[in-house]
């Protein structure tokens, strides 16, 4: 095992592994210990009581955080010319189809979203060995197979995430960066949870959210109480 920094070490000392924090004590101690250099984005671990590998336990959505994730993404739109004025206007980065799609048959993702059009995705099909692996490949479900291309732009462009549990029952998400105030982490935190609440499968027995933690890019996990979520203050 690597010997712990000095960072580390005082980071360990304030957190309270034996501790379930609210949300908003863990908003303000995830800022103390975090120690990067940069801007460290904020993270969110939500264990759920489900079965993902059973269809009626599957989670999964789309949320756009109240105060968006802190990271601008990258949006590529393959659409249609008529749509492509669309694309443009609502912020998006790359705008095309045919020659981007040769580009992506070759390698090419530079990108964190593709959006694209219904009557597109036939062509898509061919790039799925490229796409798939890297979570890149459009779908109706996560609201990036649309008509309405330049409102799915901007709705990426605010901060829209989709999200879906993992096969140990996980979900791990972004919810903001160490930058964000407190109150903000709180809000956007609490709207994501809440989400998640309204998410649960009728075939899900017991308790439903088994634990929550919050950390930054380089920081210890925090353990909130999942009944703090719903505080009022």
């Amino acid at each position: 095992m690597g010997k712990l920094t000095k960072n580390r070490k005082l980071a360990l000392e304030k957190l309270d592994k034996d501790k379930l924090y609210t949300l908003k004590e863990a908003a303000q101690l995830v800022k103390e210990i975090s120690n990067a250099k940069f801007d460290a984005s904020l993270d969110l671990d939500v264990r759920l009581g489900v079965d993902p590998r059973k269809a009626n336990q599957m989670v999964r959505g789309v949320i756009t955080l109240p105060h968006g994730t802190g990271k601008e993404k990258t949006v590529l739109a393959l659409c249609t010319p008529d749509k492509e004025e669309e694309a443009k206007a609502a912020g998006a980065d790359y705008v095309g189809l045919d020659d981007y799609i040769d580009k992506i048959e070759k390698g090419w993702t530079d990108v964190d979203v593709i959006i694209t059009m219904p009557p597109v995705m036939a062509k898509l099909g061919k790039l799925g060995r490229v796409l798939g692996p890297r979570g890149l490949m459009p779908n109706p479900k996560s609201g990036t197979v649309t008509m309405e291309v330049g409102k799915a732009v901007e709705e990426v462009k605010k901060g829209k995430i989709d999200f879906k549990v993992d096969k140990y029952g996980i979900i791990h998400t972004s919810v903001g960066k160490v930058s964000f105030g407190e109150p903000q982490i709180v809000e956007n935190v609490k709207e994501f949870v809440q989400n998640i609440i309204k998410l649960k499968p009728a075939a899900a027995k017991g308790t439903y959210i088994r634990s929550l933690y919050l950390s930054s890019t380089m920081s210890p996990g925090i353990r909130l109480d999942p009944k703090a979520i719903e505080e009022k203050k």
